[in-house]
């Protein structure tokens, strides 16, 4: 994982799901979980929802961790295999918050993500199962 970074807001985003645990953006190989905030690529920091893995089977999305709500869409990718639980409390904010939250398999995420309109798209990229 390499450190953040910053874009301009109407440059588009290049993104490529290279398969099982990789995508590319804008020429940065990523293999662990990221977050897109209006450009920005941060690592997803899940270690907060860790402790809720027992009654997911899996480490979900939760509120515990920070989500970049400032959007009106979050798009989630779920993984190669849709396999990130997303909980309860996510799906309560973002329906609070009129945000629309468009979960799908990582690879239609990272399709999806190439060319959006920044200002208003932020997500969350599972990279594995």
């Amino acid at each position: 994982m390499t450190a953040s970074r910053t874009r301009f807001i109407l440059e588009p985003m290049n993104v490529h799901y290279l398969g099982f645990g990789k995508i590319e953006i804008d020429g940065v190989r990523y293999t662990e979980d990221v977050v897109i905030d209006h450009g920005t690529v941060i690592a997803r920091e899940k270690d907060a929802s860790r402790s809720l893995k027992a009654s997911y089977g899996h480490t979900p999305l939760s509120e515990r961790e920070p989500i970049p709500w400032n959007c009106s869409t979050l798009i989630v990718g779920t993984g190669a295999h849709e396999r990130l639980p997303i909980t309860p409390a996510v799906e309560a904010k973002a329906h609070a918050l009129g945000v629309s939250l468009q979960a799908m398999p990582t690879a239609r995420a990272c399709e999806l993500l190439n060319g959006a309109d920044l200002t208003s798209i932020n997500a969350v990229l599972h990279l594995t199962c």
